[in-house]
């Protein structure tokens, strides 16, 4: 029986895979109401289902041509 490991995002995570935004930013994004709600409350911080985190951002990508008409 093969158990598939769970993967978690902290906050460090997330401003990484997000292109190195600032903490303050990762803050603003990981609130909104539409980001994944954290699978747990650490005393060191929130972390995240990995493939919950990778959804949101492929839903939420800013396609590359939009930044080439403005």
């Amino acid at each position: 029986m093969s158990v598939k490991p769970i993967r978690l995002m902290g906050a460090h995570e997330i401003r990484i895979r997000l292109g190195g935004v600032s903490r303050q930013r990762a803050y603003q994004i990981t609130s909104r109401q539409d980001f994944p709600v954290p699978i747990a409350d650490l005393v060191q911080g929130k972390v995240w289902l990995t493939e919950d985190v990778e959804a949101w951002m492929k839903a939420h990508r800013r396609d590359a041509s939009d930044d080439d008409e403005n």
